[in-house]
């Protein structure tokens, strides 16, 4: 049976981490996804034109290995905007979220969340966790493996873990 494991980090070095040990430990790319508001998505992930940030995110990826490149693809190829809501969502997990821009206040992040399987009680308090800048990462697994990622998303620093 397959469940959701999720947790909020409170940057993209966090996050970036957990996604990195994650698929270390043999989950797919394709089940991770990344949920951030939109001023976080520009805040952690976004460069500058009159900088020499891509300069250095070539200088990073070569000191950082595929760890970086592996978040930043998730957000970078298939991303999910919400409009009206200000989000940015990539990965399979929060693809409900794509619809809940459609019901703008009335659905909003908590419905998409909701939508996504997440509890109501919990995904008002991810709501809140990105709406303050945070980053939620959450994928789906198999029985077998639920506790395994709950333990990568805790050792790498991530709050309010959740495994359903």
């Amino acid at each position: 049976m397959a469940k959701t494991v999720t947790g909020v980090f409170e940057n993209r070095l966090m996050a970036e981490d957990a996604v990195g040990r994650l698929i270390d430990a043999g989950f797919s790319e394709r089940d991770i996804s990344m949920l951030m508001s939109d001023s976080t998505h520009g805040r952690e992930f976004g460069v500058q034109d009159a900088s020499k940030a891509p300069e250095g995110a070539v200088a990073g990826a070569a000191a950082g290995g595929i760890l970086g490149a592996i978040a930043a693809g998730l957000i970078a190829v298939g991303t999910i905007v919400v409009p009206g809501l200000g989000l940015v969502a990539a990965g399979p997990l929060l693809a409900a979220l794509a619809g809940a821009g459609a019901g703008g206040a009335a659905g909003g992040l908590l419905g998409g969340l909701v939508g996504a399987g997440i509890p109501e009680h919990e995904a008002k308090m991810y709501a809140e966790d990105v709406a303050n800048g945070g980053i939620l990462v959450g994928l789906y697994v198999h029985d077998d493996t639920a506790k395994v990622a709950e333990s990568i998303l805790k050792a790498t620093g991530a709050k309010s873990v959740a495994n359903r």
